[in-house]
């Protein structure tokens, strides 16, 4: 299956200096990706988040979720 991702631009022009990818393939950890975002989110006050973008890619026995943030500092 083809991969699909959306992206959410939270502050537009404004460029971005770090990338953190956050990724899960197994059941559990996909659960609870939001909540690790949320907290690296929180513990990083000094990170201006400017765009999210959340893919998804699957195979016949295997999905995986990606949260791909782009901040500023």
């Amino acid at each position: 299956m083809a991969p699909s991702s959306k992206e959410l631009v939270l502050r537009p022009g404004m460029a971005f200096t770090g990338v953190k990818v956050f990724s899960a393939t197994m059941h559990r950890d996909r659960e609870v990706l939001g909540e690790n975002v949320t907290r690296w989110i929180s513990d990083h006050p000094e990170s201006q988040v400017v765009s999210i973008v959340m893919a998804q890619s699957s195979d016949a026995s295997f999905h995986c979720v990606t949260c791909a943030l782009f901040f500023r500092n």
